[in-house]
């Protein structure tokens, strides 16, 4: 098994300008972003596993996609995706769960069969977590995002352990793409501080940033300011 800290050097985008990759020829490959959150997921629990070798990235510039990515490989024309075993499979937590259950490396769901249910009920509400904040950006962000922040810094004191299920689980890595860039976009666009009042989350973050199998997917902070700010910001009063 290759080790989870591994330092690759990322491979360039593909933009609409490049080559195929070779289809179902035996390769395992994860078609990502480096932009994307739910991307990011697919490719750090790839890291944690130690599956550097074994799934090869293949990021696609998503301002500028190859037309062959929608017509010739995946049809919804979204990341993340995976191509193993002669298909091509998507939806980030599904990639999740499909890449912990069918490759090597440390199992990332809990035997305890309470600690699996919350896991499963947290996977279950990330989505309705990451809408809530993003609607924010238009309302009350302090408050509304602030809540939802509040949830998961209770969710994070419910077992022994930094993690929200004690141990580093697929629920964790369900989050902290998303934490990761709201963190920087309040922070930096209007100044709020997430981890404020929170030690818990301060510390599951923490957790993360020394984790290299973590590191190595990190997004460039201007670029999610930037971003996030032209996409939310700059029609918030439109």
């Amino acid at each position: 098994m290759a080790s989870a800290d591994v330092q690759e050097i990322p491979p360039p985008s593909l933009d609409a300008t490049a080559e195929q990759p070779p289809l179902f020829d035996g390769t395992t490959r994860l078609y990502t972003a480096y932009i994307c959150p739910y991307a990011h997921r697919a490719w750090i629990i790839r890291n944690y596993k130690g599956l550097q070798h074994k799934i090869k990235l293949v990021p696609l510039d998503l301002r500028n996609r190859p037309d062959w990515y929608k017509e010739k490989v995946y049809p919804t024309n979204k990341v993340p995706s995976l191509e193993h075993n002669g298909k091509v499979i998507g939806e980030s937590l599904d990639l999740l769960k499909y890449i912990d259950s069918n490759f090597e490396g440390p199992s990332l769901l809990p035997d305890d069969p309470g600690k699996r249910e919350f896991a499963e009920e947290l996977l279950s509400y990330s989505e309705t977590f990451n809408g809530a904040i993003i609607h924010s950006f238009k309302g009350d962000t302090a408050k509304e995002a602030g809540a939802q922040f509040d949830y998961l810094e209770n969710a994070l004191g419910q077992f022994d352990g930094p993690f929200l299920v004690g141990e580093i689980s697929q629920v964790d890595i369900a989050y902290i793409p998303f934490v990761e860039r709201f963190h920087i976009f309040l922070l930096e666009a209007l100044n709020i501080d997430i981890t404020e009042g929170r030690p818990k989350l301060v510390a599951w973050i923490e957790e993360f940033n020394k984790m290299d199998a973590y590191k190595q997917t990190k997004v460039d902070p201007k670029l999610v300011v930037d971003i996030y700010t032209m996409v939310f910001l700059d029609s918030k009063y439109d």
